[in-house]
């Protein structure tokens, strides 16, 4: 599927083609593999999150909307650095109750979805809908849900992904005396439900505040979802962005505690490109941008890879949390001196830690932190939790063994890269000729999409694509030359990679119709109003 990072117009906006619409394939498995999901967890998991009060240390349990809830992206960055402009930049439209300007705009977190009508659904509504995955929300109150909002468009990207959009990150003491709620603490329950962590820089905008590093810091065990943008690098010449660069890796490296260098994209995601920007290096910042927008493109189809691989990780904790409360209430006496037992262990947790790992060989890296699980136990009776029930760990250790790795082995398997020689079915020399094309024919919008559609879907796409071998047949029913079907599949195949989604099939069929019905000559190149009306 092409990515196109040329500013469309109004008009070609409002002929966008949704995603949704050719995708029957690949959702009949995505929801196969999500019923097994909620399956997996309801039998095997939450029975021993609801024995061991894994909601009072952790989070609560997931519902169904939360497990069937669309990838989400969380953009974190300082004010004016560009997070609502690149929410709008990809949905190529505003969204309701959309604010844009370089001072801090953006007062509250908003979560833009897809809605059939344009809508604003306040915070307290939101947070009580059982179709929405928000319902953990209520739990940071009033001062936070009065400053969150749902916005619902129709867009074709948001069929796809979920966008949330937060404040600009404040400095010093400022969180405490404005927001009236744990900015961090929100950010860490997104961060975990996210499938994509943006952390949006600006080219003029380095430093990193008090409250972005909490943030940042909050964001531990989310590493392979974090990806770094430094927007607006077009707002600075060739020397001066190496400089930038190398500036917010530094301050980066003091803050992001990890060994593994984080990828960074060089952008510049404009609704209209300023005219001070440089262009000497457009061409570097045209292609980071591609393939950002690249990552985004492939949420949807690696979604449900990544939903298991959250269900793994909370089983494991939600399994280390059972055996950490079943060891504390093994350690409390029977009769006499139950508090001050109960004192030693909070002030020798990590000790009580130790024993639980080599006891049952555990990982060091499975076990919270002390200190904020110090903070929940003293919440606690630890006389009152109950004690190892080895049928529901059996059960959580059955998921983990056999019901997850079988889920995952139904994944069908991804279309293989083609070599140079597999690329064109046809494998011809290309035919030159430049004839006149009437303009009323060479659009986009021409195309007899529906008329298309059941052929392509009758191929089997995968990924939303179907090989040259596949479509190899479909064409040469057409009866032209094998060299005019060798161009006509290279001015389809758009993004050159072998493969047709249901665009470039449509433009390969509408070529060879126009070739057969008006003999016309095939142009050297695909107009412009012939490419398809997405970026992604």
């Amino acid at each position: 599927m092409s990515l196109h990072l040329k500013k469309k117009t109004g008009k070609e906006r409002q002929n966008s083609v949704a995603h949704g619409t050719f995708q029957t394939f690949e959702d009949n498995e995505y929801a196969k593999v999500i019923e097994g999901i909620k399956r997996i967890y309801k039998q095997k998991i939450k029975p021993l999150e609801s024995t061991y009060n894994f909601e009072g240390f952790h989070s609560a349990p997931l519902t169904d909307s939360d497990i069937e809830a669309k990838p989400i992206v969380l953009l974190i960055g300082q004010y004016s650095t560009g997070k609502t402009t690149f929410i709008r930049y990809l949905l190529d439209k505003a969204y309701p109750g959309e604010h844009i300007g370089v001072e801090p705009t953006t007062d509250r977190f908003v979560s833009v979805m897809y809605g059939t009508e344009e809508r604003v659904i306040p915070g307290n509504a939101a947070a009580v809908n059982q179709d929405l995955p928000f319902r953990g929300l209520n739990r940071f109150g009033q001062a936070f849900l009065s400053r969150f909002q749902v916005s619902q468009t129709k867009s074709p990207v948001l069929e796809n992904m979920t966008i949330i959009d937060t404040p600009g990150i404040l400095a010093g003491d400022k969180q405490l005396t404005e927001r009236g709620y744990d900015f961090t603490q929100v950010i860490e329950w997104f961060a975990e439900r996210s499938d994509l962590i943006l952390l949006m820089f600006d080219s003029h905008k380095l430093d990193i505040s008090n409250e972005f590093k909490l943030a940042i810091h909050c964001l531990r065990g989310q590493e392979e979802k974090v990806r770094v943008v430094l927007n607006k690098s077009d707002m600075v010449n060739q020397q001066q962005l190496m400089r930038v660069y190398g500036a917010m890796m530094w301050s980066l490296g003091k803050v992001v505690q990890t060994p593994e260098v984080m990828r960074v994209y060089l952008s510049s995601f404009w609704t209209q490109k300023p005219p001070n920007s440089f262009e000497d290096c457009r061409e570097l910042i045209d292609a980071e941008s591609k393939d950002l927008l690249r990552d985004l493109k492939e949420l949807r189809r690696n979604a449900a890879i990544r939903k298991i691989n959250e269900i793994v990780k909370r089983a494991r904790l939600a399994r280390v949390h059972a055996l950490i409360v079943s060891h504390l209430k093994k350690e409390m006496p029977a009769m006499f001196g139950k508090k001050k037992k109960q004192e030693t262990l909070l002030k020798n947790l990590a000790g009580e830690f130790s024993k639980i790992q080599q006891k049952y060989h555990l990982p060091a890296g499975d076990f919270p932190n002390p200190d904020r699980f110090r903070q929940n136990l003293t919440l606690y009776d630890m006389d009152k939790f109950k004690s190892l029930k080895d049928d529901v760990i059996e059960r959580v250790d059955e998921a983990l063994s056999n019901d997850l790795p079988r889920l995952m082995s139904q994944f069908p398997a991804m279309n293989p890269e083609l070599t140079q020689g597999e690329k064109n079915p046809f494998q011809a020399d290309s035919i030159s000729g430049s004839g006149e094309i009437p303009p009323s024919y060479w659009h986009f919008e021409s195309i007899d999409r529906h008329v298309y559609l059941p052929q392509f879907q009758s191929l089997g796409p995968r990924d939303g694509k179907v090989s040259g071998t596949d479509v190899k047949p479909v064409l040469m029913k057409s009866g032209l030359p094998n060299d005019q079907l060798a161009q006509i599949w290279r001015l389809a195949d758009i993004d050159n990679d072998g493969y047709m989604d249901i665009d470039e099939f449509c433009i390969a069929m509408h070529l060879i119709k126009a070739v057969r019905t008006g003999g016309t000559q095939l142009p050297e190149k695909l107009p412009n109003t012939l490419m398809p009306n997405r970026k992604f």
